[in-house]
């Protein structure tokens, strides 16, 4: 495995500033899939010093597993369930399922569509169960509606309307697959959110038919004022950056910072071992057969060549166990996250953009351009839009950042655990 060997990182900075994700488990679960990843976890080496930035809680340390009676037998599968997880979920009364995609051929355009079934208890909703059909589009306008409306929350990523060539075909199986996984868990964290669950659009994308929410689209913003939403951001982005953005704003963007260069660098490590597993797989496939017929002209060695070539099929079908592991559920997870850092990088952009707003106003007013009475109201609403910015970003990041945590610490142990019992087969 000299591929991982070749990964170069971006320049990581010291000390405990870095992501609360314990990149050396990570890069542990990585590296015990066909070799172990020593240089990628010195590129993603950091000093996790802050106790809120551990992912595996200090009464699930490392120490516990070595902690067993020595008269019980210990197999290494059986660490893995020393890792104590959180409680579940609480109790939820919004259940939404994406399936049963179905393809459309127009003259115009081939799409498929998902059905979206929605289940709840809420008073809000008419009925408790709704069922319609949504094609990528929707959920994109749905993304839109919510980011316009939330500026300073989190949106979850959905996944991108196009995919790398040479990965997978368009309208596979296989891809069609993938992204009906993606859009589920898209409405479902949208769902388990605490104020975007009930946002209108999001109420009108689970109930209405589709002529109904192709209606409701042509209600919202003219392309004049997006096109006037983008002059203004640019413009921000212009005048620099913000200078009285309060400490917590810029240590949650050097945060995104580090964390995005490391997951990036994670995503493709997987990649990188997914491909090589599948190599191998492939190889392997073609070397079992190869001893079955050798030994059909080997008479002396019949029994043993039959029994490599059985061997050799057990390990096939181990290695492609384990590949749909990583398929299914490490990868999607590292890209999500991925996503979610470009999210972050641009909500956090968005924060500064109105306490850019609010800064100009301050400025204008100490120089007496126009009315003070008039700036002084502004003023005043600015400091409360950046406030209810300010109070709504700090509560998702923190909310973010323990599902993250979540996220990344079941992934990695799912890994390690389908790892260990690979190597015991």
């Amino acid at each position: 495995m000299e591929a991982e060997g070749r990964v170069q990182g971006p320049p990581l900075p010291a000390g405990g500033e870095g992501p609360g994700v314990d990149w050396h488990l990570a890069a542990g679960a990585l590296g015990t899939a066909r070799g172990p990843l020593l240089a990628a976890a010195e590129v993603l080496a950091l000093d996790d010093e802050e106790d809120d930035l551990e992912v595996f809680s200090k009464d699930a340390s490392l120490a516990e597993v070595n902690s067993f009676s020595p008269s019980v037998p210990i197999s290494p599968s059986s660490m893995i369930n020393q890792y104590k997880f959180e409680d579940g979920p609480e109790l939820r009364d919004l259940f939404i399922t994406v399936d049963d995609p179905e393809s459309h051929i127009t003259a115009i355009e081939t799409f498929i569509t998902y059905r979206v079934v929605t289940k709840t208890t809420r008073g809000e909703f008419d009925s408790s169960e709704y069922e319609v059909r949504r094609r990528y589009q929707d959920f994109l306008w749905l993304k839109s509606r919510l980011e316009e409306a939330h500026p300073t929350l989190i949106i979850p990523p959905l996944p991108e309307k196009f995919i790398m060539k040479g990965m997978v075909e368009r309208f596979s199986d296989e891809f069609i697959e993938t992204r009906r996984k993606a859009l589920h868990k898209f409405l479902n964290r949208i769902a388990d959110h605490p104020t975007l669950t009930f946002n209108e659009d999001f109420k009108i994308f689970l109930t209405a038919q589709a002529w109904e929410l192709s209606s409701h689209k042509k209600q919202g913003p003219g392309l004049l004022s997006r096109m006037g939403q983008t002059v203004r951001a640019v413009a921000s982005s212009v005048r620099g950056g913000v200078r009285n953005r309060p400490e917590m704003f810029t240590e949650m963007n050097n945060y995104m910072e580090t964390f995005s260069q490391k997951i990036n660098l994670l995503d493709k490590i997987a990649h990188r071992i997914y491909k090589e597993e599948r190599d191998y797989f492939n190889e392997m496939k073609e070397y079992g057969p190869i001893h079955t017929l050798w030994s059909a002209s080997e008479e002396d060695v019949a029994d043993s060549l039959k029994g490599i070539a059985s061997c050799i099929e057990h390990c096939c079908r181990a290695t492609e166990k384990r590949m749909a592991g990583l398929s299914e559920h490490l990868l999607p997870i590292l890209h999500e996250y991925v996503l979610y850092s470009e999210i972050l990088m641009g909500v956090l952009k968005r924060r500064d953009q109105i306490q850019g707003e609010l800064d100009s106003k301050v400025d204008a007013l100490a120089n007496k351009k126009t009315e003070k009475d008039l700036f002084s109201e502004e003023i005043g609403k600015l400091e409360d839009k950046v406030e209810r910015a300010n109070n709504a970003l700090k509560a998702d990041w923190d909310r973010w950042k323990q599902n993250m945590q979540w996220d990344m610490r079941s992934t990695f142990t799912n890994v390690a655990e389908n790892n260990l019992h690979y190597y015991e087969e």
